[in-house]
């Protein structure tokens, strides 16, 4: 009964933006860390970016850093994922993810294992072309 659901993505060139949204029904991100994964075709779930919904504090892999950033809107219960200066190497399905973190604070190194996520969403494609 606890939803998460990805948007926004879509098919772009090399140099173009997007911005996709991961919104939650059910619950409330209060107190959660929230990730971007993404999954390209015969490719491992990749971590991309987190924020932690209390304190704001946000992570990144060294491939977006700079281009990517990540974001909250508590009224709206929803995170953003501002994808700027897009390559093809982004290609692939973007999936958001939400850990509670109520029972305790996390090593920001373990928000990059998707083991560690309680709720997924069903992922949006992003697909960038040259």
């Amino acid at each position: 009964q606890v939803q998460l659901v990805e948007s926004g993505g879509g098919s772009v060139q090399a140099g173009d933006s997007l911005r996709l949204s991961c919104a939650a029904s059910g619950r409330t991100f209060s107190n959660d860390a929230v990730g971007w994964f993404r999954q390209a075709p015969g490719k491992e779930r990749e971590f991309v970016s987190a924020i932690t919904w209390t304190g704001g504090n946000t992570y990144y892999i060294d491939s977006v850093k700079g281009r990517f950033t990540i974001s909250k809107d508590n009224a709206k219960n929803t995170v953003y994922l501002q994808m700027n200066s897009l390559k093809p190497e982004d290609t692939a399905v973007y999936y958001c993810a939400a850990r509670s973190l109520k029972r305790g604070p996390i090593l920001s190194i373990f928000l990059r294992a998707a083991g560690r996520y309680d709720y997924w969403g069903q992922g949006t494609q992003v697909t960038v072309s040259s």
